[in-house]
């Protein structure tokens, strides 16, 4: 029987993923060969202390609840706006641990990004390099157990966090795409066949697959030293990734773009909100937490902070020595408004 909600925002892992519906049929794929969800642990850098701490202590609000199960449910991505330091980013941790969507593949987008970084890296110098070095040595005996052959597509081409989420897994992948609006204008168009499909083709490995007598090359995927199949060079995925895309509102996205995705926008939290973040983060909020709480809280009105900034002046009021005078002086420099609309520093 269908769940809702998958995701309850309680941080407890379970495996509710399992009792997602199926998808509305102009949602559905049918990749293949089906592949099982990698280890929790393959990626390294998805379980560094960090990115753990930031999944076990996220808050969500009862509409990020809703709207995450909503791009659960309909196989959408999951657009997250709002001010800087509101949680865009951590809330795709959360999901992933809550729901064992194994590590969180991620990609940082620049002005110079482009969808086929996303997707896959090839390198064909380092090919050329290695066919040269097979042709130098054909004359010598390999030592046994060795590969026979490095001078293939396939072992100079790694799949992109994008290009990886969209593999045939059994169940999602968590999939960020971090600060969208950083990127080139045509970035987002570019990525809405991609999305809309569920799959892309990598030409290099197409035409190598007429080479091969079952057409299969075994590539890198992103974040792990394992290898997948790629059939004939086509990837389509089987279960939709969880794809959060975070911006901070500095750009537009065009009407096609914003119409294929669940849109979630994170206000600045409330004094409850940020006393459970407080809690979460560095245990029960004392008298002195709660008056800085207070005193952010009213700052925000004459411009934009972060509450990393809170939980920095929190956390050295905690474990310094210093007086009130002096702890006052130091949060106030260390909660200065962020970018220009700040109207006074008077804390």
């Amino acid at each position: 029987m269908p769940l809702w909600p998958v995701y309850t925002g309680t941080s407890a892992p379970h495996d509710g993923i399992a009792q997602l519906p199926p998808p509305p049929p102009w949602r559905a794929f049918d990749g293949g060969p089906v592949l099982d969800p990698p280890d929790a642990s393959a990626d390294h850098s998805a379980v560094s202390p960090d990115r753990v701490h930031r999944a076990e202590t996220y808050r969500a609000t009862e509409e990020t609840v809703q709207l995450v199960n909503a791009a659960l449910y309909l196989r959408r991505p999951l657009l997250v706006t709002g001010p800087p330091g509101t949680g865009k980013s951590s809330l795709v941790y959360a999901v992933a641990r809550e729901l064992r969507l194994g590590p969180v593949l991620r990609w940082n987008i620049t002005s110079r990004s482009t969808l086929h970084d996303g997707l896959y890296q090839y390198d064909p110098l380092s090919r050329l390099y290695a066919a040269r070095q097979r042709a130098a040595h054909q004359d010598r005996p390999e030592p046994p157990g060795e590969a026979s052959d490095e001078s293939g597509i396939e072992h100079h081409l790694r799949l992109g966090p994008l290009g990886t989420a969209l593999l045939p897994y059994g169940r999602p992948r968590a999939l960020l795409i971090d600060e969208i609006d950083k990127s080139d204008l045509d970035l987002p168009n570019d990525l809405l066949n991609v999305l809309e499909e569920g799959q892309y083709q990598i030409p290099e490995l197409v035409r190598a697959a007429r080479l091969t007598p079952d057409g299969t090359a075994r590539v890198l995927a992103d974040g792990t030293d394992e290898r997948v199949p790629v059939v004939r060079g086509h990837v389509r995925c089987r279960a939709f990734p969880f794809v959060v895309l975070t911006s901070n509102g500095e750009r537009e996205f065009p009407p096609a773009f914003l119409r294929r995705c669940v849109t979630l926008h994170l206000r600045r939290p409330d004094d409850r909100h940020l006393a459970d973040i407080v809690r979460a983060h560095l245990g029960e909020p004392d008298a002195y937490a709660q008056e800085l709480i207070g005193r952010f809280l009213e700052r925000t009105s004459a411009g934009d902070l972060a509450t990393d900034q809170l939980l920095n002046a929190i956390y050295l009021a905690r474990t310094s020595d210093l007086g009130t005078e002096t702890l006052d002086q130091l949060a106030e420099r260390l909660m200065p408004h962020l970018g220009q609309s700040a109207q006074t520093d008077v804390f």
